[in-house]
């Protein structure tokens, strides 16, 4: 739909009270964001604070962001991306060995995981 549609809605939605603005791109690089948040603070409309979700911009740093006018960064999925093939990896070696332990050493120990929940916490 290209920069003139994303602002005309970036603009409605900041009329209709919105909170921030999130922006995501296909580009590889982060100009076409870095172009969008120049336009976005030339629009005669409340400031809101600009959001982005660098998953295929990733080369670009959150220095460069911020630089830009981005207030926010948000890694949506990066984790979720890394966390996958490490499950794959476990559940592959589980399958050949017919058993975890070749694959304990790529998992945290059963202590560390009781240590992530805090002690007295809620359990529904």
């Amino acid at each position: 739909r290209g920069q003139a549609d994303a602002l005309q809605r970036a603009r409605a939605y900041v009329q209709a009270g919105a909170d921030a603005i999130m922006i995501h791109s296909r580009s590889q690089d982060a100009a076409e964001v870095v172009e969008f948040c120049k336009a976005f603070r030339q629009l005669p409309i409340p400031p809101v604070p600009l959001v982005a979700v660098p998953s295929t911009y990733c080369s670009a740093s959150e220095k460069q962001l911020s630089a830009a006018g981005f207030q926010i960064v948000i890694y949506a999925n990066q984790l979720l991306r890394a966390a996958y093939p490490a499950m794959m990896d476990v559940a592959t070696s589980i399958l050949q060995h017919g058993r975890s332990l070749e694959a304990e050493k790529s998992m945290m120990s059963i202590a560390d995981v009781i240590r992530l929940v805090p002690e007295g916490a809620a359990v529904p």
